[in-house]
């Protein structure tokens, strides 16, 4: 089948959901906004933090950078003399008991992927797993007495009160997935969600910014909310205990993902080393890889005679104890590009937003 014809197919698969799955979309973004009001109007109880907490959240279900964001602003927090502390509710995580302070020691399958690659690159913050997060912001407050909470996933959990509420966009956000809310597509509220963001966050590629802030300034008013773009640049690969790997030029390797948004990773990965995989594994999102599956990855790389296998960081915790010494992991680093409706880039805003939050307080 050719190109056009998948693309009109796809097409028609999309004006079928809008046109019957529409309707449950409504209906689902009501009740959210019945929540957003009830909560608002405090009839359902929240949970205020004692010191400045930052929300870092997306409207759509899928990876749009939230973890690489929130290591920036552990890592900006730590890099001020701050002791952050970040709220998750460890997505997949099976620990012992709630809440639980996550350890660099601590294995993925009790923590989580994305808390634990956290805890180990943040080393000096303090990494909470709790579905109820204000039951962990108030547990760890009690003992350690954080100078910043970072709430991870945070734009609609609600039950914990925020200073700033940064809300992270793509570009299929703003264009395909526009307004359309479960089960008719990825979005998990309303365009009128929207409206309680502080700042917006879009993760794009350089160059791109100018037609995507068009596009975001024509659905959304801005008023004095600022836009900062960010993107994910490879600076190289490493292994799990911290050494650099090298490619030669040409040479093949196997690419495994259990990300959101696969195809991101297969760009940096090319990125990076100047060809496409020779394949790309994609499992799914926080995917608990097992044995098996490492024997088809292995088997994989054998067929095509991949001298190093590459992955995610956040897949690199969870292959511990199972892969071998081909196992390399992208050494992503969060860059951040052109700004919008501010003269100030993210740090100096974030920096100033954070001291006005503190006089509030």
């Amino acid at each position: 089948m050719g190109s056009d014809m998948v693309a009109s197919s796809q097409q028609r698969w999309i004006e079928w959901g809008r046109r019957f799955l529409g309707p449950a979309g409504r209906i689902y973004g009501a009740g959210m906004r019945i929540r957003e009001t009830l909560y608002a109007t405090r009839i359902l109880g929240s949970w205020r933090p004692p010191v400045p907490c930052v929300s870092i959240g997306n409207i759509s279900w899928g990876g749009s950078g939230k973890t690489p964001l929130a290591e920036w602003i552990l890592q900006f927090a730590l890099g001020k003399g701050m002791t952050p502390a970040l709220l998750s509710r460890g997505y997949k995580a099976i620990p012992p008991y709630y809440p639980f302070l996550v350890r660099a020691r601590d294995r993925a399958a009790e923590t989580g992927d994305e808390p634990l690659m956290l805890a180990r690159s943040c080393r000096n913050a303090l990494v909470v797993i709790d579905p109820r997060r204000d039951r962990g912001g108030q547990w760890i407050w009690d003992r350690n007495r954080p100078d910043l909470f970072v709430l991870d996933d945070g734009m609609q959990h609600l039950r914990v009160e925020r200073d700033l509420d940064l809300v992270l966009l793509t570009p299929r956000d703003l264009k395909q997935d526009w307004n359309r809310v479960l089960p008719s597509g990825p979005w998990r509220e309303g365009k009128r969600a929207l409206r309680r963001a502080g700042a917006f966050v879009v993760h794009t590629s350089p160059g791109t910014e100018a037609g995507v802030f068009a596009r975001l300034r024509s659905r959304v008013l801005l008023g004095d909310r600022p836009v900062f773009s960010v993107y994910l640049e490879p600076k190289g690969l490493k292994r799990p205990d911290g050494s650099s790997v090298e490619l030669s030029p040409g040479e093949p390797y196997l690419l495994i993902s259990g990300v959101g948004r696969p195809e991101g990773v297969e760009q940096s990965a090319t990125s990076l080393l100047g060809d496409p995989p020779e394949r790309h594994l994609a499992f799914p999102d926080h995917h608990p890889f097992s044995g098996e599956d490492w024997e088809w990855i292995r088997r994989t790389a054998d067929d095509f005679g991949c001298r190093v296998i590459v992955c995610t960081p956040k897949d690199a915790v969870k292959l511990e104890g199972l892969a071998d010494t081909r196992l390399a992991s992208l050494d992503l680093r969060l860059s951040f590009g052109e700004t919008d409706n501010t003269r100030l880039d993210f740090p100096a805003w974030l920096e100033q937003a954070l001291n006005e939050a503190s006089r509030k307080g």
